[in-house]
């Protein structure tokens, strides 16, 4: 685990209260969420990707459950990006929601 540090006086011995941590040595507040960075997603081309693009399927991929396989060049549209080992949410026609790695798309 990463050692989180005062961001006011920089002493190590920060713990955290519900939603905030909590310096003891200055007994300086601030939020969990005011130093959680955004995760950067990127397709197989090192293109950043966001949440709305529409990508392309850049190999045949079998999927779990289903004894079909999705297409190299199918195009998905409109992506949700999560945090989770599958990086992309999609509907694609047909199959409904399946969950995608951002390493076998790339963005259109």
């Amino acid at each position: 685990m990463q050692e989180i540090k005062c961001i006011k006086c920089m002493e190590p011995y920060v713990y955290i209260d519900g939603e905030e941590y909590i310096c003891p040595m200055c007994e300086y507040t601030w939020l969990v969420k005011e130093i959680i960075k955004e995760k950067e997603y990127f397709d197989c081309n090192r293109v950043k990707l966001n949440n709305g693009d529409n990508v392309s399927i850049i190999k045949d991929l079998k999927i779990k459950g289903i004894s079909s396989t999705l297409k190299q060049g199918t195009k998905v549209k409109n992506i949700r990006l999560i945090d989770e080992e599958h990086d992309i949410t999609c509907k694609i026609d047909g199959l409904g929601v399946i969950n995608l790695k951002t390493q076998f798309v790339k963005k259109i």
